[in-house]
């Protein structure tokens, strides 16, 4: 007679039995095994590549990790008691939201959320709503994985490890520390990220509430999403049909770049024997000296004093374009988390569009990607779009830490500090990095006038802002409106036929006339025979600028500032400008101070406000009074 065979859920319950010390262990190491696997399917060739103290670096995040999940996926494991599903809803939330919210992050940006992203880009909760409210699908999809597995997780280890009353009474403190600990624990988070995804998600968190819990913050205002009109057709009526390719840099100095051509001109010598024929624009000036402010103010032509809600609904350059039934392209090496910038351009109507982390996952926040990678790309697609087009590249290198060529240095003694006593070395690393990137500004230069399209393509040429380097004791950018952070190089080049005599003629006339970054947007929209259509009227009406082909601008008042609708500065700060005469304060100036730029271009010797009375009643009307803070 056939022996009866044990019913298999019985056998299995002998195998558990047999085996549940192994499985325990195998369980409570899981979750951080599947952290690694996750990681890899994400990255696998950048972890390959880590080397020396990333690779520790990472080895140290592993054992994070997997304290972490163990001890939490035990206490969720218990096997009774109504704080066991405190442990559960810990365990199933941190991991989701770590692993899934990682995930999805870096489809988006190529890397993964980090401390940089939550501080710089700090306006997080609407940056990442923007994106929910187009791409809910996809982020469920990908938040959906991390939420089944840890769900079944937390039930494979009610099943194995059924965690005792005793050593869950030590356990439950323990995942506490440390899901505190977490938030503390330092990692390896910025462009090598040799640390898991779930340690630098958690690192990223704590930098922020550390951050948002200290006596005094920036106003954490950035840059949003925007909400343009939709634009009716526009019927461009240029006097000749010509491209426009707009090129601007970061922090560059009017000093350190040749307005106009020059036998000598140290710093940057090959965009100087570029194009030696260009129309320079020697007294040109940012309306800030922030880049989200001036994104906006080159783009839209808006005065930097506008308010958030008409920065955000302004239609840009490219939307007057994309109106008039012209192709446009947007590339920068600048990093898409630096205070939400991706948020700012996505929407975009460009047939190309590139940023940093897709043309180096590994860039550096701060320094960008490769300058030189971004030449390489627009040399890619720039022949690809259709005439008549309207390219924007933005450089970035020139950006602190100011990247340089070790085997082309010839400013020296420099150096990477910002000490006082070594600001001339640190003066130095700023040149050396402009010299650098002059080389490819001036090979993109060459290929655009060496390609077919290069004779029918106008390039403007500008940076956003300027850089100081403690001329009023104050090192950088952002943080006051005087000369050494607004004054900024420009030029306007155009091959023979593409501008009109008058055209010329009033270029001409503003070579060494103040002008200003607002000036910019309106002066491509004229030269895309935009800037007289009736339909953009009520647009141009906002506008503080005029197009610089038009001759005889009359002088108007400009305020300048890095307090927008777009950016909290750290510091109060703002002014006026009306000609040559500047007015302006800081935070903590007493009262405003007022200079002839033209008679003193450094600012040295503040006037009697009686010279600037009525600037200073312009100021109150805009401002309300001085930046000091009370």
């Amino acid at each position: 007679m056939r022996a009866r065979r044990k019913p298999i859920h019985s056998r299995r319950l002998r195998f558990l039995a047999a085996h549940r010390r192994s499985l325990a262990l195998g369980l409570l190491v899981l979750p951080a095994l599947l952290v690694v696997l996750l990681d890899l399917s994400v990255r696998g060739s950048r972890l390959l590549d880590l080397r020396g103290k990333y690779v520790l670096s990472y080895a140290a995040a592993v054992l994070e990790s997997g304290a972490l999940w163990g001890l939490l996926l035990a206490w969720a494991s218990a096997r009774r008691g109504l704080s066991r599903w405190l442990g559960a809803a810990l365990f199933v939330v941190l991991s989701t939201l770590a692993l899934g919210g990682q995930t999805y992050f870096h489809t988006l940006y190529s890397i993964y959320l980090n401390v940089d992203a939550t501080r710089f880009g700090s306006s997080l909760t609407s940056s990442m709503f923007g994106y929910l409210r187009t791409d809910l699908s996809h982020f469920l999809a990908t938040m959906l994985p991390p939420l089944v597995a840890s769900v079944a997780l937390v039930f494979g280890g009610r099943l194995i490890l059924r965690t005792r009353r005793k050593p869950k009474l030590v356990i439950a403190p323990l995942a506490l520390i440390m899901v505190v600990a977490v938030f503390l624990i330092p990692c390896s988070y910025r462009s090598v990220q040799g640390s898991t995804p779930d340690v630098i998600y958690f690192h990223a968190f704590g930098g922020l509430i550390k951050q948002l819990s200290g006596v005094r913050t920036p106003e954490q205002v950035r840059p949003g999403r925007r909400s343009p009109p939709k634009l009716l057709h526009l019927d461009p009526k240029p006097p000749v049909t010509r491209n426009v390719l707009f090129i601007f840099t970061e922090g560059v100095r009017s000093d350190m770049v040749c307005s106009g051509y020059t036998p000598d001109c140290p710093i940057s010598p090959e965009m100087n024997q570029a194009l030696p024929g260009r129309l320079p624009l020697r007294q040109l000036r940012s309306d800030s000296s922030n880049t989200a402010t001036q994104l906006a103010v080159l783009w839209s032509g808006l005065p930097a004093n506008a308010t958030r809600q008409a920065l955000h609904t302004a239609p840009l350059v490219f939307e007057y374009a994309a109106a008039a039934g012209l192709e446009s392209a947007y590339w920068t090496s600048h990093h898409p988390l630096f205070a939400n910038s991706l948020l700012w351009w996505q929407d975009l109507p460009t047939r190309f569009q590139v940023n940093a982390t897709q043309l180096d996952p590994l860039a550096d926040i701060d320094a960008c990607a490769d300058d030189r990678l971004l030449t390489k790309r627009v040399k890619e697609q720039m022949p690809l779009l259709k005439e008549p087009f309207l390219a924007v590249v933005q450089y970035g290198n020139t950006h602190m830490p100011y990247l340089v060529d070790p085997t082309d240095q010839p400013f020296s003694p420099a150096k990477l500090s910002r000490a006082p006593e070594d600001n001339e070395a640190f003066r130095n690393r700023y040149k050396n990095a402009v010299h650098y990137q002059d080389k490819t500004i001036a090979d993109l230069l060459r290929f655009v006038r060496a390609s077919p399209f290069g004779a029918r393509t106008v390039i403007v040429f500008t940076s956003d802002h300027a850089e100081a380097f403690r001329e009023h004791d104050q090192l950088g950018h952002t943080a006051s409106v005087f000369e050494v952070e607004v004054h900024v190089p420009g030029w306007i080049d155009a091959p023979s036929g593409m501008l009109t005599a008058a055209e010329i003629a009033a270029l001409q006339s503003y070579a060494d006339h103040p002008v200003f970054s607002s000036d910019l947007a309106p002066t491509m929209l004229d030269l895309l025979g935009l800037w007289d259509a009736p339909e953009i009227a009520p647009y141009r009406q906002a506008m503080v600028g005029t197009s610089l082909l038009r001759p005889g601008a009359p002088e108007r008042l400009v305020a300048m500032t890095n307090c927008t609708g777009v950016w909290g500065c750290a510091f109060q700060n703002w002014g006026v400008m009306l000609g040559w005469r500047k007015l302006l304060a800081r935070e903590w100036d007493q009262s405003w101070l007022c200079y002839d730029v033209h008679a003193d271009p450094e600012e040295k010797q503040p006037l009697n406000l009686t010279a600037c009375a009525d600037l200073v009643e312009q100021a109150q009307r805009i401002y309300g009074g001085l930046p000091s803070r009370q």
